[in-house]
């Protein structure tokens, strides 16, 4: 077809509603294409239902661009699309460029590449927990590496935080397992070949695949699940957990206990199991007074069920609409980033993202008493993220969100590199 997305997007201007025929008349003086090709009917799909090709590629580029939330509908207005409210582009830091978006007593977030920051730290880092972008076919609106790349981009930007990475720090990806082979509804394995990179490139071993289920997490794949139906629908991701020295390994689940059950609180009060029992030919053996002695707590499975809703993340959005930002995407739950650093770190401990998106795990961290420190490369990300810090004691942010630009003083390392008037 001899239009793309972009020149769907271009199509659209700030401040302006357009219908889909307007749309067809733009395209139709942008690319060059003759009226009666915007006429002419052709059978596609099984149904064979005839349709014009030319307006059904830009109703697919619009479906696209709404994905990436770049345009929007205007609502009571059938077939009427406009620029989504904010920015219709986003603002990635230049190479080696590394500013300060904003600080706490306990923490610091960096605008810039992480290939920029982390190879000049010297910090030691207890736990680099990241949601890094994942091998998507469609790429989302702040992009990321596609399938075949995906490993060498993932051991690129890892190393230089596990030269830093304590004995006994440990790494722990969310990576997503409903990447597909194309064309096909047999599952990617780049995970796999992701786990033996890790291993054989940078020494690391794996300590568990966590899942983390996420009950609102949307039904899909819509090709293998819901049409050729030769799926199920998704319901977890994985969490690769990885250490430099499983032995030496801070994770302590007792620091992430879970409340007994009442059957198992009634259990422990009348003294334990009051029967005796074999199962498993004999691998587990039950025994009168079992699980009869008073704990703390029960330790959870690796199994983590979390939803994604949240009233904080409404807030965060709102906020961000607000100040005319887009907001981001993907964002781990809050409460896995929680559980994550309390049972794989110690209070006090520096934690690093370097992929922070909308900084969730700098909030965990600051909620849970360690140091932490965090780089995201989108300028709207990194200035919208600030607001979910700001009763963070110490905070200081260096974006203007009314007048949209960096205002703080730049590093003198980075003043040659970026204007301070850089508007985002």
């Amino acid at each position: 077809m001899p239009f793309t997305a972009s020149s769907v997007q271009a199509a659209y201007q700030p401040g302006e509603e357009i219908s889909n025929s307007d749309l067809y008349a733009r395209l139709e003086q942008m690319v060059g294409v003759g009226v009666s090709a915007w006429r002419d009917k052709s059978e596609v799909g099984k149904a064979r239902e005839r349709c014009n090709l030319l307006t059904r590629k830009a109703r697919w580029h619009q479906q696209t661009l709404r994905s990436l939330g770049l345009i929007e509908r205007v609502p009571g207005k059938r077939g009427v699309w406009r620029l989504a409210t904010g920015k219709s582009e986003l603002t990635h830091a230049a190479p080696g460029v590394h500013l300060v978006a904003y600080s706490t007593d306990l923490g610091l977030a960096l605008w810039g590449c992480c290939s920029s920051v982390f190879p000049r730290i010297d910090e030691p880092i207890a736990l680099v927990l990241t949601s890094p972008p994942y091998p998507l076919r469609k790429a989302r609106a702040y992009g990321g590496p596609g399938e075949s790349s995906y490993t060498d981009f993932i051991c690129s930007a890892l190393e230089p935080l596990v030269k830093n990475l304590l004995p006994g720090g440990s790494i722990a990806l969310n990576v997503s397992n409903d990447c597909f082979v194309t064309g096909s509804p047999a599952r990617s394995t780049y995970i796999e070949k992701l786990t033996l990179a890790l291993e054989e490139r940078l020494s690391l071993s794996l300590m568990d695949r966590i899942v983390w289920q996420n009950p609102s997490k949307p039904p899909g794949p819509m090709q293998w699940a819901s049409k050729s139906r030769q799926q199920l629908c998704v319901g977890y991701e994985p969490v690769l957990w990885f250490t430099n020295d499983p032995k030496a390994c801070f994770a302590d689940n007792r620091r992430v206990l879970q409340p007994h059950s009442d059957r198992q609180k009634r259990l422990i009060a009348q003294g334990g199991e009051s029967r005796s029992a074999d199962y498993g030919d004999g691998a587990y053996k039950l025994r009168p007074g079992s699980y009869g002695r008073p704990t703390e707590g029960r330790i959870p499975r690796n199994v983590l069920q979390i939803g994604h809703a949240s009233q904080e993340v409404v807030r965060a959005r709102r906020v961000a609409q607000e100040a005319g930002l887009p907001t981001h995407g993907a964002m781990m739950p809050l409460r896995l980033a929680m559980f994550l650093i309390q049972f794989l770190t110690q209070p006090g401990q520096l934690v690093a993202d370097l992929f922070a998106g909308w900084n969730t795990t700098g909030l965990a961290a600051e909620l849970t008493e360690r140091r932490w420190m965090t780089t995201e490369r989108v300028a709207e990300y990194a200035a919208g993220s600030g607001s979910r810090f700001e009763s963070a004691v110490g905070f200081h942010t260096s974006f203007d969100l009314v007048a949209g630009k960096y205002c703080a003083p730049p590093n003198p390392d980075t003043i040659s590199m970026l204007n301070q008037q850089t508007t985002f």
